[in-house]
């Protein structure tokens, strides 16, 4: 899935073609849904920002120019509804505190942590626990180094990417990888002892 197969399925829907939209929701939906469980941390309000993310694709793409690869634009727009989502439920937190939402037990599953093999009940129930660890170490970062993190580590994708789509250098994604790993290990540092 290349960038030029990406600018041929954004010129066939700006067409009008809604197989070639429906191509693009498919081999993305995945990766907007991990991205923005990454940043908001909730399974609901991810699959509800992937929701709007597309429904604003659809709606923008025919302002779309190019000068970036598709999913840079995309994760862009991903990237600003998990922000808005936050802030909003930040507003609402400080006017109705809801405690059911401090118990959920979704709230650290995902579909990009830990495999599902279980060899034994000992292994599913340790695998379990890193997986919450992972999920509590990755919710005390700041938003900038659950970002990237997300993006070099969930994602895979190079610093060249990185940097482009979030805007800024490349040296500054590396020393902002460096503190976020560095970050990372060290709210899982007690758990792993």
């Amino acid at each position: 899935m290349g960038r030029e197969e990406d600018a041929a399925l954004v010129e066939q829907c700006k067409a009008g073609d809604r197989k070639a939209f429906q191509t693009l929701v498919e081999r993305y939906q995945r990766k907007v849904y991990t991205i923005a469980f990454g940043i908001v941390r909730n399974h609901d309000d991810a699959m509800d920002v992937t929701q709007d993310a597309f429904v604003k694709v659809h709606r923008y793409l025919p302002n779309f120019k190019g000068d970036s690869s598709f999913y840079t634009w995309l994760y862009r727009i991903v990237v600003n509804l998990c922000i808005d989502r936050k802030r909003r439920a930040t507003r609402a937190a400080e006017v109705d505190y809801d405690d059911a939402l401090e118990h959920s037990s979704d709230a650290a599953a995902g579909p990009t942590l830990a495999s599902t093999y279980i060899e034994s009940p000992q292994k599913a129930l340790a695998r379990k626990e890193l997986r919450e660890q992972m999920g509590v170490a990755l919710g005390k970062l700041s938003d900038s180094h659950r970002k990237i993190l997300v993006l070099r580590e969930v994602e895979g994708m190079s610093y060249e990417d990185i940097a482009e789509t979030l805007g800024v250098a490349k040296g500054t994604v590396m020393s902002r990888l460096f503190h976020a790993r560095k970050n990372f290990q060290k709210a899982l540092s007690r758990y792993l002892r």
